[in-house]
């Protein structure tokens, strides 16, 4: 789903269902979590952020792990590394995209394998330009585990 939702005080839950948030000038579109296997306990969660004046996203939380981080991957001599960030900054009428070999939600310690199709609710904490931090709820779909961001936004290399 490609949703651009905009509101201000709207009842939170329609726009949940649609797989679109926004709030805390924060605008979150395309929400997905790749699926996993029996024994997998981490998998991440990928999406697009747009913000109209700028926020940071400073934490993010989900029922569905123990752990979860914003993180980095980045090509380092050859070698893709990883690592957790402490704020990751969505700049002023720009679209910061969460895929595959980038930044993105990384889900550890999962409580239960995550089936295509299943939900995960994840928590995004956004801080404003006020300082002021508030919660964004995302409902993120299950997709297979194979999956990859769509064609036009993924660039992928080996």
């Amino acid at each position: 789903m490609n949703f651009s939702v905009k509101f201000a005080g709207l009842a939170l839950a329609g726009l949940f269902s649609a797989g679109v948030a926004a709030a805390a000038d924060l605008e979150v579109s395309n929400p997905w979590v790749r699926g996993t296997v029996s024994a997998q306990k981490a998998t991440g969660a990928f999406m697009q952020l747009s913000s109209k004046g700028g926020v940071s996203l400073v934490g993010v939380g989900s029922p569905a792990a123990n752990i979860v981080e914003i993180h980095e991957m980045v090509m380092d001599n050859n070698v893709m590394k990883m690592r957790a960030l402490p704020r990751l900054e969505v700049e002023a009428g720009k679209v910061l995209e969460l895929k595959p070999g980038s930044y993105h939600v990384m889900l550890i310690d999962l409580k239960k394998p995550l089936s295509k199709g299943e939900i995960v609710p994840i928590t995004l904490q956004v801080e404003g330009k006020d300082r002021k931090v508030e919660a964004v709820e995302v409902k993120a779909e299950v997709r297979e585990l194979t999956a990859r961001a769509p064609a036009p936004a993924m660039e992928h290399k080996h």
